[in-house]
């Protein structure tokens, strides 16, 4: 877009915040493009391997850091949050003191966010268009490497805390982020502060260790990691460790202080579906390729594919201490014809329960 003395970019920028909040954003801010600090930190954890198989962390050579490398002329941020908390889905703790359940990120409960947050990015973009003019922009959910949390800190949305996600002080952590790269010279807001002062509750809880020290997580040892993005078998010694977690961990987040103010969503499409807040174990293990593909079709869920899903399954049935008999006869029926990083997993859960 090009620069008009007459712009008023403040007033296009309380616009941009005005709409945002119609369209359902819980916050907008808007930031530059300077991520010399997040560079360092991304550099040296790649150094380090605690990515993982997350290789494509590792691509694209600086244009995660340095926006203006990924969509030219790139000069601000507009970083958004929406809510996904569902105010009618089963209380976690509860759902992770019962070892027959299975339990799935709250995140991952409803529809798909991805598809959602770019049709609403969209409209905003498409509304503002109309009031300004043409500018240069792109939209990002979680779509393309872009630094959404380091981005969304120095935008005002909250903090990084201990446990590397966003904190804000008047809704906690369940939230996703969005952004619009753009070329208009908007004003940025003040970063956030950070709040998480002497509290660690976070590493105290998190079951595998992951967070290996304030502001350090170690994504091979994450079960967020293990359960939705590892493609492989999962180490012997971190399955115990998983318990009935089959898709993502919210721990850090259930026992964080700041969350007691978060709000739930106001949209339906986060809510739960299938009953999948609070379902037996036993259950989903039944559900054929077919079954799972229907039950998760726009859902985040569906991106680990059939296979990944049993594997989390029965890691899950193998740290079951109830109905011991029922879960090795399970096992034992759905062993055959399956890959053979399946079988080792079944396997591993049948000795695992004495069968």
């Amino acid at each position: 877009m090009e620069s008009n003395n007459k712009t008023d970019w403040q007033e296009v920028a309380s616009t941009i915040k005005q709409l945002g909040k119609e369209l359902g954003f819980q916050q907008i801010g808007i930031t530059d493009t300077e991520l010399a600090n997040a560079e360092t930190y991304l550099h040296q954890w790649l150094g380090d391997n605690q990515h993982g198989d997350m290789q494509w962390m590792a691509l694209h050579g600086t244009k995660r850091t340095r926006p203006a490398e990924l969509v030219a002329n790139t000069i601000r941020i507009i970083s958004v949050r929406m809510d996904y908390l569902p105010p009618d889905c089963a209380q976690m703790q509860a759902i992770l003191d019962k070892p027959a359940s299975a339990y799935i990120s709250r995140y991952a409960l409803g529809r798909d966010y991805h598809k959602l947050m770019r049709k609403r990015l969209q409209k905003l973009v498409s509304e503002l268009t109309g009031m300004t003019g043409e500018f240069g922009y792109r939209i990002f959910v979680d779509s393309a490497p872009v630094m959404e949390k380091p981005l969304a800190e120095k935008a005002g949305l909250g903090w990084i805390g201990k446990h590397t996600n966003l904190l804000n002080k008047q809704a906690g952590s369940w939230f996703f982020l969005g952004e619009i790269y753009t070329d208009m010279p908007l004003p940025v807001d003040e970063p956030a502060k950070n709040h998480c002062g002497d509290c660690q509750a976070c590493i105290d809880i998190c079951p595998t260790r992951a967070i290996t020290a304030p502001y350090q997580l170690d994504a091979r040892l994450c079960i967020s990691y293990l359960t939705i993005e590892h493609q492989g078998a999962i180490p012997l010694d971190l399955r115990p460790l998983i318990g009935n977690r089959i898709y993502g961990c919210d721990d850090c987040q259930i026992c964080c202080p700041w969350n007691r103010f978060a709000d739930f969503t106001h949209e339906k499409d986060f809510h739960p579906r299938h009953h999948l807040d609070d379902i037996d174990l036993l259950e989903i293990f039944e559900w054929d390729e077919a079954t799972f593909l229907s039950n998760t079709e726009g859902s985040a869920i569906r991106r680990i594919g059939h296979e990944r899903w049993l594997r989390n399954i029965v890691v899950a049935l193998g740290n079951c201490q109830t109905n011991q008999e029922q879960i090795v006869e399970a096992l034992k029926s759905r062993r055959q014809g399956q890959s053979g990083m399946l079988q080792e997993h079944i396997d591993w859960a049948i000795e695992r329960l004495g069968g």
